[in-house]
């Protein structure tokens, strides 16, 4: 019996996706709109590389006995594990603790790129995506987070999102946490565990959240969740806290006001985000792009003061054509106490961050990208073997007046490459045989307009005689016509 050589199953890794020109462009013109809105409010680009020290990664790393654990980690050639980048917010402290005194301060950047997180994938749910970052480190105004959120708002927009279709959310760590120090709650644990039940008011309602904030919640597999054991009274005050949001920012703030019940960490609060209201209004940000809501608390322990999240508004479907809420498109925050783990001086900052390829995909159930087919190239028909390098002075021709153009490098005959053409969904094909070559024309195939004739025509002898969309040109006016044709296809 011969062995059979080894052929391994073609199957990409689970989590990561294989992504073709349609979806490569639309994420690529999202990072594109708002890079230049970025720029535009005098942020600078940062790349940093893949790989991260473990160490560096902090609350970022689920179990540093086990590197393995959340993300994807391997180790030195010392010894030391490495690890791909979790996200682009612990990349950023590591880079300004390492360069602060070269940098201007405050320092201001924004960033995209993959990130990499070693976790079960699931529908929606990926091991590699992109993400896209804007962050201040070294200002602890309230005007900086104020900053931060009209950007967003702003890059949102470029990105295809006009105003009315998503709404940032705004809240301050800081009244939840006075509110809960006037409840008698004094643990870390418990202040965590509050803040976790209050990130799952959306999904499970006022009752479930009711649920976890006392003794615990069972869930419909029967899996129990232990609670934040907060007692009744407790349990009233933050129901009351997260439903005090009003249309208005300044009526919000006056609500909370009466909530907090004047502690001094809550009053902190509560300033602060009356100085984010001002400039917000300075900034041109309306109640209906920005708007405070006490139940957003993003779930995160390491944020310290002003958190936001992105929330789409507009109606979505999923492949079915079933309405489905996609929630949260962005989020992020203040942030003081993650570049002190490198120097061990506290240092401001405030980010936004959000998932270009999530973006993309919201962008797509509501129906927002692109109609139609990723658009080929023109495609120059070759004939003649020996006239390659005339057919390649074509294609050089065409891209050189700013079109995109290939020369067809298969073997096979013209009816082959015209059908590869029409795959390509190329709007063009040029045709240039011996007899164009003698006479100093092309023929020009508008695949377009052929598509469009070929189906009112019944008759196949017609349709060939006619040859719709066909013309033959002087090789002079080439690159014109078939401009033309681009541009009405576009």
């Amino acid at each position: 019996m011969t062995d059979q050589p080894f052929r391994p199953e073609a199957r990409a890794p689970r989590g990561f996706a294989d992504k073709r020109a349609a979806t490569l462009r639309a994420e690529r013109r999202i990072v594109e709109q708002v890079s230049k809105v970025y720029e535009q409010w005098g942020f600078e680009p940062l790349d940093t590389g893949a790989f991260e020290y473990a160490d560096a990664l902090g609350k970022f790393l689920p179990d540093s006995d086990r590197p393995n654990e959340g993300v994807f980690a391997l180790q030195d050639d010392d010894e030391q594990w490495m690890a791909l980048r979790y996200d682009l917010t612990a990349p950023l402290a590591r880079f300004a603790a390492q360069n602060w005194e070269t940098l201007a301060k405050p320092y201001r950047r924004y960033a995209f790129g993959p990130v990499w997180r070693n976790e079960k994938p699931g529908p929606g749910r990926y091991r590699e995506f992109i993400q896209c970052d804007a962050d201040t480190v070294g200002s602890a105004r309230p005007e900086a987070d104020a900053e931060i959120i009209a950007l967003a708002v702003a890059g949102l927009e470029a990105a295809g999102l006009p105003r009315g279709t998503a709404v940032m959310k705004i809240n301050n760590r800081k009244l939840l946490n006075g509110l809960l120090t006037a409840a008698g709650v004094a643990t870390e644990g418990q202040k965590l565990g509050v803040l976790r039940a209050v990130d799952k008011l959306d999904r499970l309602g006022t009752e479930g959240v009711t649920l976890l904030l006392g003794e615990g919640r069972k869930d419909e597999s029967g899996a129990f969740t232990k609670g934040a054991g907060l007692t009744a009274k407790a349990i009233d005050s933050v129901l009351a806290f997260v439903a005090a949001g009003q249309t208005d920012r300044g009526a919000t703030l006056d609500a909370l006001s009466k909530v907090i019940g004047g502690s001094p960490e809550g009053d902190e609060g509560l300033e602060e985000l009356a100085k984010i209201d001002a400039a917000l209004k300075g900034l041109g940000v309306g109640g209906d792009q920005a708007a405070f809501d006490p139940s957003i608390v993003r779930g995160l322990e390491y944020y310290t003061g002003a958190v936001f999240e992105a929330d789409l508004l507009l109606e979505t479907l999923d492949d079915k054509g079933q309405a489905i809420r996609f929630g949260s498109i962005g989020g992020g925050g203040r942030y003081d106490d993650l570049v002190a783990r490198f120097t061990g001086e506290r240092t401001p900052a405030t980010g936004f961050s959000f998932g270009v390829s999530r973006l993309a995909a919201a962008l797509a159930a509501a129906g927002r990208t692109e109609a139609g087919e990723t658009r080929g190239p023109v495609v120059v028909i070759a004939f003649d073997q020996a006239r390659m390098a005339d057919y390649f002075a074509v294609a050089a021709e065409l891209r050189n007046g700013g079109l995109a153009a290939e020369v067809y490098l298969g073997s096979s005959g013209m009816r082959a490459q015209m059908k590869y053409a029409d795959r390509r969904l190329s709007p063009a094909a040029v045709i240039i045989g011996e007899d164009e070559f003698a006479a100093g024309t092309a023929t020009v195939k508008d695949l377009d307009l052929g598509r469009d004739l070929s189906r009112d025509m019944t008759d196949n002898a017609a349709w060939k005689a006619e040859r719709p969309g066909q013309q033959t040109i002087p090789r002079a006016d080439l690159v014109a016509v078939v401009r033309k044709i681009v541009e009405a296809a576009q």
